[in-house]
């Protein structure tokens, strides 16, 4: 099949599958005019991409459940570490985020509004404000 019918039966578009052809995450065969020519299998690598992607793994991260996917000596483990090491990462992004929505809270809230141009949220970005 073409890269248009493996974006469509893979949820991808097309710049994608190429990059990941680019990184070397799929190797399509070569049809004798030259074009990429997609196989069932790799459509499912596709789709396994995606979801390891959408599900916040990096390309490496993708590239190693990938390979331990294919390993069928492979221990549930390494699976298992890999995902961990993510959740971790994931409780510090939400940490970081849950400090900033704090920080802006506060400003906020020594925000009164109104029509005044004095505003210590503006002043606090500039590093104006003092305390």
């Amino acid at each position: 099949m073409n890269i248009g019918e493996a974006s469509r039966q893979s949820g991808l578009p097309a710049k994608t599958i190429r990059y990941y052809e680019e990184v070397g995450l799929i190797k399509p065969t070569r049809a004798n005019n030259g074009y990429r020519d997609y196989r069932e299998r790799d459509v499912h690598v596709l789709r396994f991409l995606q979801r390891s992607r959408s599900l916040g793994f990096s390309i490496a991260e993708a590239r190693k459940l990938l390979s331990l996917y294919g390993d069928e000596n492979r221990h549930r483990e390494d699976v298992r570490r890999l995902v961990t090491r993510r959740i971790g990462e994931i409780d510090r992004k939400i940490a970081e985020l849950n400090s900033l929505k704090r920080a802006l809270a506060t400003l906020t809230d020594q925000c009164e509004g109104g029509d005044s141009p004095d505003c210590p949220i503006l002043e606090e970005i500039a590093g104006e404000r003092v305390e």
